[in-house]
């Protein structure tokens, strides 16, 4: 009994943590995303593009308004910058930055 509360549970948490992770990002590792973030200085560069914090970059009306669009700008950066980044280490990164600024579905 006590087996099958603890995977009724254990399926609950799981769906609810894949589904904060658009399928698109499906296996993004979100601190990896992070540490890469911190690591790359992205923050640093788009302080230099748009000035102030660098937070005037992220405008989800603007050019990015899809999932898509947003791991396309980072594959962009990746490439632009030459970073070196695997694709899965851009996945996590896109799927950090949707979590932490756009929330695109």
């Amino acid at each position: 009994m006590r087996l099958r509360w603890f995977l009724v549970i254990f399926c609950m948490v799981s769906s609810a943590f894949a589904q904060s992770i658009p399928r698109l990002y499906a296996g993004a590792d979100l601190k990896v995303g992070a540490k890469l973030i911190a690591d790359n200085q992205c923050v640093a560069c788009h302080q230099r593009k748009v000035g102030g914090d660098g937070s005037a970059l992220y405008k989800p009306t603007g050019r990015i308004n899809t999932l898509g669009l947003l791991r396309g700008m980072v594959e962009q950066c990746n490439t632009e910058l030459n970073l070196g980044l695997f694709p899965d280490e851009v996945n996590s990164i896109a799927a950090t930055l949707n979590r932490d600024h756009y929330r695109f579905k």
